[in-house]
């Protein structure tokens, strides 16, 4: 039973209250804190930070952008991407490992960061255990390429051609430990055959150097050779995927070039600190699946050389793991010195 106290005149009475107000009273009761406890778990609650390890413009950059700027709307708070390039991402893994577990700060993590691990004599996280994962972004292959006026027609003209002179030929990648580096000294090993390869600082200098006849062979991604490519001042050769890519669906794979089992993928994927709340990962899981099954945004990371492509945690997580013990033993294999 409840009771009221009500006054009436100069005495005070008490009279039952009826079930109704009963009911009404606990509900009023009740309510109250359970919308301030929603209020205060909804995520994201304020801006968040995307931290990549690469400096503005790059593809990576214009992924994460693209993808940020859908979040922002699915979600309801703003997506604002910050770059922290250098150090082999080292800088920008620190910023997010010791940000709240609280989904508001958040890495790109990329094929590069499976390098990192055997490339650097120790690293101040571990990235299998120190990130929760969420989803990955996309996968892109690299195109190896060559002159117009190169004698070598196909991937296999240029095999035949180096185990006939080993050591002779030259090929141009980015700088040593990049993908496109490891990519180069893995079809050494794939083919088995020998060739001089030639680090650049940047990927102009490296198309420059090809378009003026002085490399056999680079090897960088679609992105920053396309406008070349469409203008046909440099020439295609193979693509490093296992498969075709939607991107570059008339350049045949390094298998096709009979290279057996040739197969390098690169890839973009958002994770958290580790701890990060199980729901928050799904959350924003949910809202990656659904933002790159959007068809301009699919259409948009292609004219990249990206396809699109969502993931479990668990799946990107084993990628990570997988890509780590492949790129380990390619760089030992190369004797590439730890830095």
């Amino acid at each position: 039973m409840v009771y009221e106290l009500r006054k009436v005149g100069t005495s005070a009475v008490f009279r039952t209250l009826p079930p109704i107000s009963l009911a009404l009273l606990l509900m009023l009761g009740l309510g109250f804190p359970q919308r301030a406890t929603h209020a205060e778990t909804k995520y994201p609650s304020k801006a968040v930070r995307v931290v990549l390890p690469f400096a503005a413009g790059g593809v990576a950059g214009i992924t994460a952008r693209i993808i940020a700027e859908r979040l922002g709307g699915k979600l309801g708070s703003r997506f604002y991407i910050e770059n922290q390039p250098g150090g082999g991402g080292i800088a920008a893994a620190r910023t997010v490992i010791s940000s709240p577990r609280d989904g508001h700060t958040l890495a790109l993590l990329s094929n590069a960061t499976a390098v990192s691990v055997s490339l650097f004599k120790s690293l101040p996280y571990d990235p299998l255990r120190d990130f929760e994962p969420i989803s990955s972004l996309g996968f892109f292959d690299f195109v190896f390429a060559t002159s117009p006026d190169s004698q070598f027609k196909t991937l296999a003209d240029f095999i035949a051609a180096a185990k006939a002179k080993p050591g002779a030929l030259n090929v141009g990648t980015i700088n040593v430990g990049s993908t496109q580096n490891l990519s180069a000294e893995l079809l050494k090993t794939a083919a088995g055959i020998d060739f001089t390869i030639v680090p650049y600082r940047a990927s102009p200098e490296l198309l420059v150097s090809t378009m003026q006849g002085n490399l056999a062979l680079m090897i960088d991604s679609y992105s920053s050779m396309k406008g070349n490519l469409i203008d046909k001042k440099i020439r295609a050769l193979a693509s490093s995927g296992a498969a075709r890519s939607e991107a570059t669906p008339d350049i045949p794979t390094l298998r096709e070039s009979g290279v057996a089992d040739y197969d390098v993928v690169s890839w973009n994927a958002f994770f958290a600190p580790k701890g990060t709340p199980p729901e928050i990962i799904r959350t924003l899981n949910q809202a990656l699946r659904e933002i790159l099954a959007e068809p301009d945004v699919k259409k948009q990371l292609l004219e990249l050389g990206i396809e699109a492509k969502a993931s479990t945690p668990d799946e990107i997580s084993a990628r990570l793991k997988s890509d780590i013990e492949k790129w380990r033993t390619v760089i030992e294999r190369a004797g590439i010195p730890k830095q």
